[in-house]
């Protein structure tokens, strides 16, 4: 331990941690312990038969099937844009770096328009897609293309920094050694960022879980088929039908709380590491 740290704290860091916790409290907190009274006031059984309604429960299964389908695919796409980016020069990779942050300077509503001007009915390459009896948009792929939009930068921004940090020593000893790509990735590399790329997914997988604005786009919002959960939780408010609303906004709280919980344990791991 430093000796800063074990250092007895004066009485305004004192005060500035108990205004810290104050606000977390009133921002973090207090919102959270709303949710769950206002879906409970009116008894467990009234909270369970709004969360176990059917258009609820396929809300929740549509909205972790998105997840199962995004995450994976922008953890093997950031592990590629984050190797080519830290592995090699080549003209243009600067572009590329900007081109992998894009989604995070577009607005998601802007981005579900585009995806609506390109793949709609009345969209560029919607016309085409349809005569060969292909519909993307009101769909639930339609939910999967805007979601892997919107999260494809979180896992290579957290890998780049790191692959940069750590070199290619390691990589170029293994492949003297005699080891084949495969076997460099999958013993030296993988290891070196495991932590990191666990953290990113995370990072998605809570974006995806809590993605409105491109969703509410190009889903259509139909119930029972392609409402994931925020949409359904807006839909209910919009019916006044609150504590349906807020007992599904609590299954979409525990869901944050969870990726919360595992962000924390894993953002340790990535200081470690």
């Amino acid at each position: 331990m430093s000796r800063l740290a074990s250092a007895p704290r004066s009485l305004s860091e004192r005060l500035l941690i108990a205004l810290a916790l104050v606000l977390s409290g009133l921002v973090l907190v207090v919102p959270l312990l709303l949710i769950f009274a206002t879906a409970l006031r009116e008894g467990i059984g009234v909270y369970f038969s709004n969360i176990l309604e059917p258009n609820t429960v396929h809300a929740i299964w549509l909205t972790v099937l998105t997840a199962l389908v995004v995450v994976p695919i922008n953890m093997v796409f950031g592990v590629c844009a984050a190797w080519l980016v830290t592995r090699f020069r080549f003209p243009g990779r600067q572009l590329l770096v900007t081109l992998i942050e894009l989604p995070f300077s577009i607005s998601p509503i802007v981005a579900g328009v585009t995806y609506l001007f390109l793949y709609g009915g009345q969209g560029l390459l919607g016309p085409a897609l349809q005569s060969v009896g292909i519909q993307l948009m009101f769909t639930v792929f339609a939910i999967f293309l805007v979601s892997l939009f919107v999260t494809a930068p979180f896992v290579a921004r957290e890998l780049i920094p790191l692959m940069q940090q750590q070199g290619s020593e390691d990589e170029e000893a293994s492949l003297s050694l005699g080891a084949n790509g495969w076997q460099m990735f999958w013993y030296v590399t993988l290891p070196n960022i495991r932590w990191a790329l666990l953290y990113g997914a995370v990072l998605c997988n809570a974006r995806v879980m809590g993605e409105f604005g491109a969703v509410s786009v190009v889903a259509g919002s139909i119930r029972g088929q392609t409402n994931t959960l925020p949409l359904q939780i807006s839909q209910l408010f919009n019916d006044f039908n609150v504590t349906g609303a807020f007992a599904a906004a609590s299954a979409l709280a525990l869901m944050a709380v969870v990726t919360l919980i595992l962000k924390s344990v894993l953002g340790r791991n990535v200081g470690r590491g």
